[in-house]
């Protein structure tokens, strides 16, 4: 069962509307039952300011209880009860995606345990990184206007050099004995490893006093500096961090002070070219289209051994197998089979809307229901004002509309959160449907990234079998109208005989 927080911030304004935070915590907590989620925490926030909440000490023990996996989701009434500042809205978003949580508005009906809700962090994710973006692009107009300019622009100073002066680098002969040195090595063993235990025996270190590693010493190697040409704008960060060089067009080149000749430079990087040459291998093509949804008949997982193109079972005893392109073929021609017909589909949106109509107008009823009994309770009041009442039996004649009142009070955002549930599950089952109306049409123009993503959205499990193999894939429609002939709990169910 999915464990989740409720998140409670009303504004005062909010509170003197009559907006409280019970009936917001009554709404959300509707909601979880009917998604037969667990709610094992609170989030009060009650006349916080929505500018900065990120550093309230109940933000801080929400996003604790995400990562350290006490609840995987979060429910809130709207977006701007999470936070109205942007960029704290971005880094929380961020920092639950990044935890594998859930975000749930039920204002805004979305709910990123869904396929549709799925796309909220992916508008998030656009917004944060245009942020990036904006950022980066004003630092590397900088950046290349200093580069053109021949200036030094920070990081570390390359081994066997040393500053001189702001924007420039001389020679420090202590270390440019050592660096050149490592090219007679490499040109004696033609091994890196070799190399950095020879320098590092003789008791040499980098600038920060560590040992050579084989990699640090392929690096100093590679580098052009060496030779007397500095690189400028060669490296670049990606998100998660790491460091690649550009393309070399997009270098900026200036003379300095050479180290070894050019000559030895382009001999050393020549035997280096031939060896990376040699021992590079295929890029990894990471997740085939089905693993992890596809399954042997026996129970086994099925994967792509890297000298086969079949799916295998993965219990050695079982020999069942199926070509990867034999199981696209499959998935792509059920694709037709995966819509209902149009008079069913039709049905369900109908129904759907139908519903929540409903729903509406029993809370309409509900509040009619309400104003009824609070002017039965106001000419009460004003009868006993008169004394035509006692007090004692005004007490009497009370005490029943007012505890009529509460419950009604309660009822209405119980409604409300029945509609936020079927709204999201109209919205991811729309999401599917209109998603698929396409997907055999347009299947063979897709990208690999394209196809999986599809695969993951709309796929329960496919299971293979000698002569058959059966395809179950998620249909999400409330069960009140799923279709009777085919689907059991939500999945409509395939079988494909293998020729």
């Amino acid at each position: 069962m999915k464990r989740v927080g409720i998140w409670i911030r009303v504004s005062t304004e909010d509170q003197k509307r009559g907006d409280s935070p019970e009936h917001h915590l009554e709404r959300a907590k509707q909601y979880a039952k009917l998604k037969e989620w667990e709610i094992v925490e609170e989030y009060h926030l009650e006349a916080i300011s929505g500018k900065s909440v990120i550093h309230h000490p109940e933000a801080k023990r929400m996003l604790y209880d995400i990562k350290r996996g006490h609840i995987s989701g979060l429910i809130f009434s709207k977006i701007a009860r999470l936070a109205r500042n942007t960029k704290e809205l971005l880094e929380l978003a961020e920092r639950f995606k990044e935890y594998k949580a859930d975000l749930i508005s039920l204002q805004e009906n979305i709910d990123t345990s869904s396929p549709s809700g799925r796309f909220f962090y992916t508008m998030l994710s656009a917004m944060a990184q245009w942020e990036r973006e904006e950022i980066v692009d004003r630092i590397n107009s900088s950046v290349e206007v200093r580069a053109k300019m021949g200036k030094l622009l920070g990081g570390a100073i390359p081994y066997g050099y040393q500053r001189k002066g702001k924007d420039e680098l001389e020679i420090c002969e202590e270390e440019a004995v050592i660096r050149r040195s490592m090219y007679t090595l490499f040109l004696q063993h033609r091994r890196y490893g070799t190399v950095a235990r020879i320098i590092n025996e003789q008791g040499h270190r980098t600038k920060r006093g560590k040992k050579f590693s084989d990699m640090a010493i392929k690096r100093l190697l590679k580098d052009p500096l060496a030779k007397g040409l500095r690189r400028s704008r060669h490296t670049k960060s990606l998100e998660n961090g790491t460091m690649v060089l550009r393309d070399p067009s997009e270098w900026v080149m200036h003379e300095a002070p050479a180290i070894v000749d050019e000559q030895t430079w382009d001999e050393v990087n020549s035997i280096i070219r031939k060896n990376e040459k040699k021992n590079t291998v295929p890029l990894n093509k990471k997740l085939k289209l089905f693993t992890g949804f596809i399954y042997c008949e026996c129970g086994s997982k099925m994967y792509v051994p890297t000298s086969n193109p079949k799916y295998t079972c993965s219990n050695k005893s079982c020999k069942q197998k199926i070509h990867v392109n034999d199981i696209e073929a499959i998935f792509k021609e059920q694709l037709t089979n995966f819509l209902l017909s149009e008079e069913e589909v039709k049905r369900y949106f109908d129904g759907t809307h139908k519903m929540v109509a409903q729903k509406q107008d029993e809370i309409d009823a509900v509040s009619k229901e309400i104003d009824k009994l609070n002017l039965k309770i106001e000419k009460l009041f004003e009868l006993h004002e008169q004394g035509q009442i006692e007090t004692e039996r005004f007490n009497e004649f009370y005490r029943e509309p007012n505890e009529q009142i509460k419950q009604l009070k309660i009822k209405i955002p119980q409604l409300e959160g029945e509609i936020f549930a079927i709204k999201d599950q109209f919205k991811s089952s729309g999401y599917i449907i209109e998603e698929a109306r396409s997907l055999y049409k347009n299947w063979n123009k897709l990208s690999k990234e394209d196809k999986r993503n599809i695969i993951e959205i709309i796929t329960e499990k496919i299971i293979v079998a000698d002569q058959e193999v059966t395809i179950n894939l998620n249909y999400l429609m409330p069960p009140s109208l799923k279709t009777t002939s085919n689907a059991q709990h939500g999945v409509l169910l395939m079988r494909t005989e293998v020729l």
